[in-house]
């Protein structure tokens, strides 16, 4: 079937489907049209199974290498150890099952989007059948309420009406009419002879020919490109991957050294098997995944407290990532209501609303606004109706005038509704013993009717003063819209007596007096200046999508400073005349985009990915969720969104405000931040058991440690200091930082360096006791190697909260868990020493006041290291941001830190 419908005269749609614009199909053809189209729905992909979507969470390769690790820690009698790893990788496993199966979900809430039933004439009758049952050519008649229940173009359609905000992004109900169009190229939101299926009708009535149906409509290509959206790794997910491979080489390679070198100077082979494995169950952070899951966990609370929900975990770290933020801006940047914000009182000089006591609004303009106006109270006492009419009635409600009371004194008598080709509305009221009549409309639709502007002032009716200078008065307006203010012109005049019955349109709206113009727009949302400054400072890139026009998108956009020198504004159909390549090029200087079609933003997105970033897309339509699925993070608006939009997103703002998305980052920031500690303090605490079994028969020492020795403190310090990391709050200068590009490590700004060299002080430190406590004789030297190496650990936890901050600046208390992780894993070490029965199991000695004060004397060593270490870059490096270092070193060619 073609798409260009719109450039046809209803008459030839009608030809072209072999249609009756009066009887409809026959039944016997409509049934032959089903059998070859197909049914009227939307159709869904053939999903994986639940037991294929549970087996596929054991894929991933750092699963696989703790699945190992746990069936060696078992064979080693670790019991403990054992069941802690099945219960994380199970843990892990329930996790992304349950976001598969959700997932899967978004296709099913877009199907439920068509009418279920729909009002067509087959043979001449009207008649309800289910729209899945709708052929193209079949005669649909739609009324206010009801959802469109394929694409139809119209070929009636009088004071018709329809929202099309899920589809297209427009926030305000389009009028349609049935002249034909001569761009085959118009997008959507410009196809304003076309209703399209799952829109809503808001008002009046119209009969079309339904042209598409099923998967060929607007919405079924949009259920097709949600199918093709990859489900997407998140950034930390693809480092933990690559991480993961590295580590598990890296361990295998030096457990194998350190038993080769242990049965060549002559230990027991059993004994340097049970060892080596040791080692290698310990070097193995097998609390990783739980830390991970543990953070995101408490992030996703976090958010919730921020109204952001979390529908799928992974995005609470993606965030962190995030580079390019693809907003939304009626609703999200915007409140989603009009406000009138200007008055231009007889046309002259502009005057904002909110100055003192709406200096120059006149009782005329107020009069006008509030009585040629069809908005009306609700049940509930609030004011429904156009968008346009709510925000006159509240300027005038304002400024202190009484509809009600006022519409009992000046009733309407006469009418004549809104027209598109007319593009004004007129309503005539009784004024003392005379008439008023009230034209508001397009500007250009009302100057040309108006002989004279009233006075400023003027509460004489009748004062009338200078000519009237159409050119000045259109460039007035035109100046209101280009600062993208929705601009409409209001006019009087007065009448003897009511005009006669059959009086036209024409007729009642010439010879006006302009009262003046006013211009009204969707507000921004309290907070949301603030929150572009922090992105702009977080290196974050924002990009405005709307299906608005573009010149009240260039506005909004100005005044929130999201255009610098050199930036553009790119409309759906300049997009669409764009190679991949050309876009990808170009989209570095493009800030808004307007009037996009789904696939479009698609487009987008994948051209931002293309450049290596990460980007967060907002939305809240049907039309939004394919890119919604495709971009890294997808952000739904939890109060104006769609099913089809929550379910495809990963986050779902519960305020619909921007603000909440930056809230959101910074908790992203936070949680990867957290994660790297974890990390650097595992790795560090894991390398430096590493490096005691392996240096101390290069120093001629004995084997410095039991295999019990390293299990013990592997279980002891990973856990719960591990897991305290996620309780970490921000660092100050957190959204001062640039965003972390795409090839960026884990290991980046040095951490391999403070891995590597905490790991080898927190090594040489206990070497260096074991040696002494040997050369003077203490029998429970071992013991007080043991002892010194696991307070060395939970020092290093504290010493690292901060990449700069002291410790003692940051105070204990900033972070309870780990304070009180710490004072636990300390007691159950003591106990290890010192009650009996785990002192056997354990096979350590009870240590003396002097060696015991010795041991904590030499573990407060590296805590100390590392606070000198912070000292030294607070002083060489406080005139910077936080990560200008890691630009600089990147710039640099400096360490790309593998993972």
């Amino acid at each position: 079937m073609m798409e260009t419908w719109h450039t046809l005269s209803a008459d030839a749609v009608t030809q072209r489907l072999v249609s009756d614009a009066a009887n409809g199909l026959c039944g016997e053809e409509a049934a032959r049209r089903l059998a070859r189209y197909g049914p009227n729905e939307i159709v869904e992909a053939k999903g994986r199974s639940v037991i294929a979507m549970f087996l596929a969470q054991f894929r991933d390769f750092a699963i696989l290498v703790l699945i190992s690790v746990a069936v060696l820690s078992g064979v080693l009698g670790d019991v403990e150890d054992t069941l802690v790893i099945v219960a994380i990788v199970a843990l892990n496993a329930a996790i992304g099952f349950i976001q598969d199966f959700r997932a899967n979900r978004a296709m099913a809430e877009l199907k439920r989007l068509g009418a279920p039933q729909a009002t067509v004439v087959r043979d001449g009758r009207r008649s309800t059948i289910p729209a899945a049952s709708m052929v193209p050519g079949d005669l649909v008649l739609l009324e206010a309420g009801c959802v469109a229940p394929a694409d139809i173009r119209l070929i009636e359609a009088p004071q018709l009406k329809v929202s099309e905000a899920a589809l297209t992004g427009e926030a305000f109900p389009i009028e349609k009419n049935v002249a034909p169009l001569d761009d085959a190229a118009l997008p959507i939101a410009d196809q304003i002879n076309m209703v399209f299926k799952g829109t809503m009708i808001t008002y009046g009535r119209a009969r079309g020919i339904v042209v598409t149906t099923g998967m060929n409509t607007q919405l079924g290509r949009i259920a097709a490109l949600l199918e093709q959206a990859p489900p997407a790794s998140t950034p930390l997910q693809k480092r933990l991957a690559v991480f993961g491979r590295q580590l598990a080489v890296l361990v295998v390679v030096v457990c194998a050294v350190i038993f080769a070198a242990g049965v060549l100077r002559g230990e027991a082979v059993t004994q340097m098997l049970l060892t080596a494995a040791s080692l290698a169950v310990a070097a193995i952070p097998e609390a990783l995944p739980a830390v991970v899951t543990i953070m995101r966990a408490l992030g996703a609370r976090n958010m919730a407290r921020r109204n952001a929900l979390v529908r799928r975990l992974p995005a609470v770290e993606t965030l962190g990532s995030v580079s390019w933020i693809c907003t939304d801006k009626t609703g999200t940047l915007t409140r989603n209501e009009m406000r009138v914000t200007q008055i231009c009182p007889s046309g002259e000089n502009r005057v904002d609303v909110e100055s003192a006591a709406h200096e120059g609004v006149t009782a005329q303009l107020l009069e006008a606004a509030a009585l040629s106006n069809d908005a009306a109270y609700d049940e509930r006492g609030g004011i429904a109706g156009d968008p346009t009419e709510v925000a006159l009635w509240r300027m005038a409600a304002d400024a202190g005038l009484d509809r009600r009371k006022l519409e009992r004194s000046m009733p309407r008598c006469m009418e004549f509704a809104f027209d598109s080709d007319r593009k004004r509305m007129t309503t005539i009221h009784r004024a003392g013993s005379g008439f008023v009549a009230y034209t508001k409309g397009a500007p250009e639709a009302i100057v040309e009717r108006c002989l004279s502007t009233a006075r400023a002032d003027g509460d004489n009716v009748d004062d009338r003063h200078g000519p009237l200078d159409q050119g000045a008065l259109l460039a007035m307006a035109g100046a209101m819209a280009a600062d993208g203010l929705r601009v409409l012109a209001l006019a009087r005049r007065a009448w003897p007596a009511l005009p006669a019955t059959g009086a036209t349109p024409d007729t009642v709206e010439r010879e006006l007096t302009l009262i003046g113009f006013v211009g009204m727009l969707d507000p921004l949302r309290p907070g949301v200046s603030a929150a572009v400054t922090t992105c702009r400072a977080a290196g974050i890139t924002l990009v405005m999508i709307t299906g608005d026009h573009p010149m009240t998108a260039r506005a909004i956009a100005r005044s929130l400073g999201m255009l610098d020198e050199g930036d553009t504004i790119m409309t759906g159909r300049e997009l669409a005349a764009l190679a991949d390549d050309e876009l990808a090029r170009r989209i570095e200087h493009v800030r808004v985009f307007a009037r996009l079609d789904p696939a479009q933003k698609i487009r987008i997105v994948e051209a931002i990915q293309a450049r290596g970033q990460y980007v967060a897309m907002t939305g809240d339509g049907v039309n939004d969720a394919p890119a919604l699925a495709r971009a890294d993070i997808g952000v739904a608006m939890g109060r104006a969104g769609t099913d089809v939009a929550r379910e495809a997103a990963s986050l779902v703002l519960l305020d619909d405000d921007f603000t909440t998305i930056v809230a959101a980052v910074e908790e992203g920031r936070r949680i990867f931040a957290n994660v790297r500690k974890f990390i650097r303090y595992v790795l560090t605490c894991n390398s430096a058991e590493l490096w005691v079994v392996a240096a101390s028969p290069l120093l001629g020492l004995p084997m410095p440690l039991l295999p019990i020795h390293i299990l013990w403190i592997n279980l002891l310090t990973d856990g719960l200091p591990g897991l305290a990391f996620a309780a970490e709050p921000a660092e100050p200068t957190l959204m001062q930082e640039r965003a972390r590009p795409p090839n960026e490590g884990l290991f980046t700004g040095g951490m391999w360096r403070q891995i590597l060299w905490g790991g080898v002080a927190m090594a040489a430190v206990t070497l260096g006791v074991q040696a002494w406590g040997l050369h003077s004789g203490y029998a429970a030297w071992q013991t007080m190697t043991f002892t010194v190496l696991a307070f060395s650990q939970l020092g290093h936890a504290l010493a690292i909260r901060s990449e700069r901050t002291s410790l003692f600046a940051q105070g204990l208390k900033s972070n309870a868990p780990m304070l009180a992780a710490v004072a636990l894993t300390a007691a159950l070490q003591m106990a290890a020493l010192y009650v009996p029965g785990l002192s056997a199991a354990l096979r350590t000695t009870a240590l003396s006041g002097p060696e015991l004060a010795l041991s904590l004397a030499a573990s407060v060593i590296v805590f100390s290291l590392i606070e000198v270490e912070k000292l030294f870059f607070r002083r060489t490096r406080s005139d910077r941001p936080g990560r200008d270092r890691l630009a600089g070193e990147t710039e640099r060619g400096g360490e790309s830190g593998g993972a």
